[in-house]
C-alpha cells in the first residue's frame, strides 16, 4: 500500500461524513471488506416514518473501538438554543435499521429535547464491518459505547447527562453496557430480548425451549455449518431461530423471515412478517425486511452470556414490556437482575412485541420515556 493510499483510507470517513453534509444524497462503495468505510450514507428520507418539522436531522460516522465504522442519524431539537442538552443513544431492533424502529423513537425523543443518536450496529444497514450480517455480543455491547463516544464531543450535548435506549434485542446489548460503561446516567429498553438467552436456550412461551441435549444438538449443527464455511470459503445464510423436534433433529431456514406467510401462521412469526415484510416497516437494508444473517452467527452468543453483570447496574433503569408481549418474561427477568434501586418495569396493557416497534396509538410509552431520561439524566 503506498503512502498515498494510506493517507485516503485514513482520511475517508470524514470525507464521508462532509459528503453526507453537504448534499449528496447516495455514496455507496463495493469495499465492503473495508471496516473502515461506510457501505452507504444515504442522506434523503428514507424512514418508514414520516419527517418531523420539530427537529434538525443530520447523517454522521463515527468507529467503534474495533475499527469499524457505524453511520448513524442525529436528532436534534430546532428549539435548542445554545444550551448543552441531554443526549440518549438508541439501537434496535436486533436485525433492524436506524430508518425503521429505533429512528423513530430517536426523533420523537428529539422533539421532546433530547439529543438523541439512532444507529446501525456494526456489519448491518449502513455501518461497516465485514463479513455482512453478523451480530456480536461483544461489538454490538461496544457500538453503544462508541455511539457514547459521539455523542460527548458533539457541541449541543452534555455529555455529563447521556443514556442509552436499546429496543429489542440491542436492549439486552444496551443493559450490558450499562453495567460496563461509567459514563452512561440512565439506561431505558423496550420489549427488549437477552438475545444470549434466546440463541443458547430458544425462546418459548414464557420460557426456555432447549433441554440440555437440545443445545448440544444446536452447537453440533452450527459447528458443522462451520466446516462447510470453511470449505467453501462463503459464508452461508440463515435464521438464528434453530428448531430442534422431539427426535433432536434441528433444523434453521435460509432466511430470517419468508417470503410470504403460511397457511395458519405462528402468531409470533405473523407478527414479526407485518412489520418487516410489509410496508409498515420494510427496509431495503433490514436483515430482517430483505434476507438473513451467516448461519453460524448464534456460536458466541450461546458462549457468552450477555447479562452476566446486571447486577452491577446501579443507574436508574426503565424496562419497559407488552403484556401480550412473547418476550415479556426476558424483560422481567433482566428487571429483577439489574442491582440498581432505582428501576421500574412498565407493562403496557394489550401491547404485543412488535407494537412497541412503531404502534404510537396508545402503545408506545414516549411520555413515560420522557419523563424517565429528563428525571434521570439532568
Amino acid at each position: 500500500m503506498t503512502v498515498f493510499t494510506k493517507k485516503l483510507t485514513a482520511l475517508l470517513p470524514a470525507m464521508l461524513l462532509c459528503a453526507s453534509l453537504s448534499g449528496v444524497t447516495t455514496m455507496s462503495y463495493a469495499d465492503t471488506s473495508n471496516p473502515n468505510v461506510p457501505i452507504s450514507l444515504v442522506k434523503n428520507w428514507d424512514k418508514t416514518f414520516a419527517e418531523s418539522t420539530k427537529v434538525d436531522h443530520r447523517k454522521v460516522t463515527f468507529q467503534n473501538r474495533y475499527g469499524i465504522t457505524l453511520v448513524g442519524d442525529l436528532y436534534l431539537p430546532k428549539d435548542r438554543g445554545e444550551r448543552k442538552l441531554a443526549a440518549i443513544a438508541i439501537s434496535g431492533p436486533f436485525g433492524a435499521v436506524k430508518e425503521q424502529s429505533s429512528g423513530l423513537f430517536a426523533q420523537t425523543l428529539a422533539e421532546k429535547g433530547f439529543v438523541t443518536l439512532a444507529f446501525d450496529p456494526s456489519y448491518t444497514g449502513e455501518s461497516g464491518g465485514y463479513p455482512r450480517n453478523v451480530a456480536s455480543p461483544d461489538i454490538n455491547t461496544e457500538d453503544f459505547s462508541a455511539a457514547i463516544d459521539f455523542l460527548g464531543l458533539q457541541n449541543e450535548v452534555d455529555r455529563d447527562h447521556i443514556g442509552l435506549l436499546g429496543i429489542c434485542g440491542l436492549g439486552g446489548m444496551a443493559l450490558n453496557d450499562a453495567a460496563m460503561d461509567t459514563r452512561v446516567k440512565a439506561v431505558a429498553t423496550s420489549v427488549m430480548y437477552d438475545m444470549s438467552r434466546a440463541m443458547g436456550h430458544g425462546v418459548g412461551d414464557g420460557k426456555d425451549r432447549y433441554t440440555s441435549a437440545d443445545r448440544r444438538a444446536v452447537l453440533q449443527y452450527l459447528n458443522a455449518q462451520r466446516w462447510k464455511d470453511a470449505e467453501n470459503g462463503t459464508f452461508a445464510p440463515g435464521s438464528h431461530d434453530i428448531d430442534v423436534d422431539e427426535k433432536g433433529k434441528v433444523s434453521a431456514s435460509e432466511r430470517i423471515l419468508p417470503e410470504t406467510l403460511p397457511a395458519n401462521p405462528n402468531p409470533v412469526l405473523k407478527e414479526f412478517f407485518d412489520y418487516y415484510r410489509m410496508p409498515r416497516g420494510f427496509h431495503a437494508r433490514s436483515v430482517n425486511s430483505t434476507g438473513a444473517w451467516n448461519a453460524t452467527m448464534p456460536l458466541s452468543f450461546m458462549n457468552m452470556p450477555l447479562l452476566s453483570y446486571a447486577n452491577e447496574i446501579t443507574i436508574p433503569a426503565l424496562v419497559v414490556t407488552g403484556e401480550k408481549a412473547h418476550s415479556r418474561y426476558f424483560a422481567e427477568d433482566a428487571f429483577k437482575a439489574i442491582g440498581s434501586n432505582k428501576k421500574e418495569l412498565v407493562i403496557i396493557p394489550g401491547a404485543n412485541h412488535v407494537d412497541l416497534y412503531d404502534n404510537v396509538a396508545g402503545k408506545i410509552p414516549f411520555a413515560k420515556f420522557e419523563q424517565f431520561f429528563k428525571s434521570n439524566l439532568r
